[in-house]
């Protein structure tokens, strides 16, 4: 989705069950994914970022694969 990284830290029991959740769900590959995913849903809920249009797309792309459009 977006190229720059930086680390984020989270309480590990959070982590585990996150972890444990993408392997239930097969729908995220990482629990990086996950967070990613998250995060960015709850931004644009509160208006504070847009999706751009290659992760628009992506979103798109995945919601294909999984049936849902």
């Amino acid at each position: 989705m977006s190229g720059e990284r930086v680390q984020v830290s989270v309480a590990k029991d959070l982590y585990e069950k996150a972890k444990k959740y993408v392997e239930e769900q097969g729908t995220f590959s990482s629990v990086d994914e996950l967070v990613e995913f998250l995060l960015r849903q709850l931004l644009e809920e509160q208006g504070g970022t847009s999706m751009s249009k290659e992760d628009e797309e992506a979103v798109k792309d995945r919601l294909r694969r999984l049936g849902y459009l």
